[in-house]
């Protein structure tokens, strides 16, 4: 099954994704953790996101496509996966199904991990991350709803948006995912 899970800052996609990984034995793909470990690393790539990342913007969408296709063509990859923190405009959706065309592979469902946003900004200032200070929080739930809610639309005209309610405990959340893909 291949996966992508959609949703603000802080609205549970990390942890949904873990779970469905550990549920489905497929491996996790999160941009943020490719972009932590490019930038800590000093790679090409990560030396030239990491101001992006310092202020809380989305990173250019050439490197974080590269990023993907790397990833997508490791072998662990084949049985499927769950991709957290992408795409994030309806540009990257399109990138990503060219991508996937390309591999010779086929989203299964995109879901969407709908959350106040209220509760997206107290969820990541809780994190303790080194990127969740309140000023770059705030713009991610800014830029949230402006770049990724065309993804939505994006998707559901494709018939592939599964929206959950993300406000809920987590295993209540992974349950009503687990039911909607008919895998519980």
């Amino acid at each position: 099954m291949k996966l992508v899970i959609l949703g603000g800052s802080g609205s549970g996609k990390s942890t949904q994704a873990q779970r469905l990984c550990s549920h489905l034995k497929i491996p996790q793909i999160s941009t943020g953790e490719i972009l932590r470990e490019a930038i800590s690393h000093l790679s090409e790539l990560g030396r030239h996101a990491q101001p992006y990342v310092a202020k809380g913007e989305l990173v250019p969408d050439e490197m974080i496509i590269e990023l993907i296709r790397l990833r997508l063509k490791k072998t662990d990859v084949s049985d499927g996966w769950v991709l957290e923190g992408y795409p994030r405009t309806a540009f990257q959706a399109e990138e990503l199904d060219f991508l996937l065309d390309e591999l010779g592979q086929k989203l299964d469902w995109a879901i969407y991990l709908q959350v106040p946003e209220a509760v997206m900004v107290n969820r990541s200032l809780g994190r303790s991350l080194p990127d969740d200070q309140p000023e770059i929080v705030q713009r991610r739930v800014e830029i949230f709803y402006d770049r990724t809610v065309p993804i939505l639309e994006y998707y559901d005209r494709r018939r592939r948006l599964l929206t959950i309610n993300g406000d809920q405990i987590p295993e209540l959340v992974l349950q009503n995912i687990l039911t909607l893909l008919s895998v519980a």
